[in-house]
């Protein structure tokens, strides 16, 4: 997928997000689900980006 896929993609459930908040009842939409699971996984793929680089930095410090 290229990246004006990515950016309609965002921009589709990003309306959805925020018209859910304006008919908002008190239930979780899916669209709520989506974006928190999307969210979620960006947050998860950060950390672990961030553990990688600094587990490869260590390691690469010599210690003799």
């Amino acid at each position: 997928m290229n990246l004006r896929t990515w950016s309609m993609a965002w921009q589709y459930y990003w309306i959805r997000f925020q018209a859910s908040h304006e008919d908002d009842a008190g239930e979780v939409s899916l669209t709520t689900v989506i974006m928190a699971f999307v969210l979620g996984g960006l947050a998860i793929a950060a950390g672990k980006i961030i553990y990688d680089k600094v587990t490869a930095k260590a390691n690469a410090i010599k210690t003799e």
